[in-house]
């Protein structure tokens, strides 16, 4: 199955969270682009994050966010 835009979107806000300090949390506000605020929600709903719009990686969240960051170094 090919990256669709959905996808793509859960990734990039994956990269974003910084993986050298697990007190680092995100937010996604209320006025960040539509397709951020969605990936958000889908994330959450699979158990990757603690929040909705955000918040801190959960065990599963982390280990994604580690092989994404990861991939994301590979194919650089």
């Amino acid at each position: 199955m090919p990256f669709n835009t959905k996808l793509t979107d859960e990734l990039n806000l994956l990269m974003q969270f910084n993986l050298m300090n697990e007190q680092d949390g995100i937010k996604i506000h209320n006025e960040a682009k539509t397709e951020t605020i969605s990936a958000a929600k889908r994330l959450h709903d699979k158990g990757l994050i603690t929040q909705n719009d955000g918040g801190y990686l959960t065990d599963l969240g982390r280990k994604a966010a580690e092989h994404t960051q990861d991939l994301n170094t590979i194919l650089r």
